[in-house]
């Protein structure tokens, strides 16, 4: 096969010396260094694809997204794969990431994904395809952080490269809820639910659009499940949300954490305490929602997401209601 009057051929060895050590050194963090090399290579193999494609991932790791546009523009130019090769994938994070639509709406579709037919809201201008894709891709799970004190949070899909933070994150990630977070193409690990079901965990890449909603951290005396969960159905009520952290959250080790792992709706009569969870039994954060035999603990850690001119507002509606079984006190914006 022909392309732009060069055969296609195996690239040399110097090349492939190039390029393997290119991403060792991009293993050790090495950015500068591996980008020298990988543009070394693409001196050399200008009409390989791969030289393309292996720059354009360097520059999507720096979050470099005008270089990571321009040379995954370069590589799908060579490609003579069928649709689905990773090339159009990066390209679609890098215009994702730059807000250029028209371009995201091709690669998605070169990736081999449907696209709705409207992707702009009513008052965007030009064509459908100018706005912000909008697509209904389900719930997924997202890595917060995924090279610090990584944390999984529940989200909905926007689009194969966009998640909105459902969850409250806890203060340590530095998200937010209602946050929209940049996240990596390839899963690593899974959340199953008691129905069988299967979420794929995304690592973000980098915050998208803050969300202006700040969290709070409050303790809250609830004398049953029913009162903590009277507080989290008023905050929905309210446009905004709140999360028991005390039940909610797990500790685990990396490996557990990029496996598949059961998730505890509160419906399930787990016999013992869950193998994978690293925390320690009596600190909040080792159960998830219920046990069997595990006593409710009144005390719970909350985190809520609402704004400081409705907070103290919600809690104290959420005590109005029954007095004699909640309570709050120590409340703190943390994030």
């Amino acid at each position: 096969m022909r392309i732009f009057g060069r055969g296609r051929h195996r690239p040399s060895a110097t090349w492939r010396q190039a390029t393997d050590r290119a991403f060792t050194l991009i293993g050790d963090g090495r950015y500068e260094d591996a980008g020298a090399l990988l543009t070394r290579a693409a001196d050399l193999e200008p009409w390989l694809s791969e030289s393309w494609y292996n720059l354009a991932l360097l520059h999507k790791f720096r979050h470099d997204w005008e270089q990571a546009r321009t040379a995954g523009l370069r590589a799908v130019a060579l490609l003579d794969r069928a649709p689905g090769a990773p090339d159009w994938w990066n390209v679609g994070i890098a215009a994702t990431a730059l807000q250029d639509w028209p371009l995201a709406r091709r690669a998605w579709q070169a990736y081999g994904l449907r696209m709705p037919d409207s992707a702009g809201s009513p008052a965007s201008a030009g064509s459908p395809g100018d706005g912000p894709l909008e697509m209904e891709l389900g719930s997924a799970a997202v890595r917060l952080s995924p090279e610090g004190e990584a944390e999984v949070v529940w989200g909905r899909r926007l689009d194969p490269a966009r998640v909105e933070v459902l969850s409250i994150p806890l203060p340590s990630s530095g998200r937010r809820w209602g946050e929209v977070v940049l996240h990596d193409g390839v899963p690593h690990g899974e959340r199953a639910t008691a129905d069988g079901a299967a979420y794929p965990v995304f690592d973000e890449i980098e915050l998208w659009a803050p969300s202006p909603v700040p969290t709070w951290l409050v303790l809250l005396e609830a004398a049953t499940e029913a009162d903590r969960d009277a507080l989290e159905r008023l905050a929905a009520d309210a446009g905004f949300a709140a999360e028991d952290w005390s039940s909610s959250v797990r500790l685990l080790c990396r490996t557990c954490s990029e496996g598949r792992m059961p998730t505890d709706d509160g419906s399930g009569s787990a016999a013992a305490r869950d193998p994978h969870d690293h925390s320690e039994p009596g600190h909040p954060g080792h159960l998830s929602h219920r046990s069997a035999g595990a006593l409710w603990v009144p005390e719970r850690e909350c985190g809520i997401a609402a704004p400081a001119t409705l907070v103290r507002g919600l809690l104290d509606s959420w005590v109005a209601d029954s007095p004699e079984s909640r309570d709050w006190r120590d409340l703190e914006e943390v994030c």
